[in-house]
């Protein structure tokens, strides 16, 4: 027996929407809007009392936004991916390099010359 297709599911008798009268009063609340460099307006409701945040990330694009729409922050600049090489030239000058490297090429020299095998 299949049942009827207009009962509620998961209710019981007597119950019924929460009312401000279960739940109390809501606080006071101001919505305040924020503006992005991509022009996306975001609005954010906080309480009255509540100290209101200079930024706030956009909920469209990600990108910071502020109070004030004449001028919106700038998009954080964004660091290329750096490689091994990259990290390694800021952390030693040509000269080094250059000893280094001659430093290993000796190396390699010599076990040539005594007769190791190198793979």
């Amino acid at each position: 027996m299949a049942g009827g297709g207009n009962a509620i599911r998961g209710s019981r008798v007597g119950a019924g929407p929460m009312g401000e009268a279960e739940r109390g009063e809501a606080a006071p609340r101001q919505a305040v809007a924020y503006y992005c460099s991509h022009e996306h307006r975001s609005v954010v409701t906080f309480a009255v009392e509540a100290q209101i945040p200079e930024s706030w990330d956009c909920p469209k694009c990600g990108l910071p936004a502020s109070l004030d729409s004449e001028n919106p922050p700038p998009a954080p600049r964004i660091e290329p991916y750096k490689t091994h090489l990259a990290y390694v030239k800021e952390r030693r000058s040509d000269a080094e390099a250059k000893d280094i490297l001659n430093e290993a090429l000796q190396t390699l020299r010599s076990r040539r010359k005594a007769g190791d095998i190198i793979f």
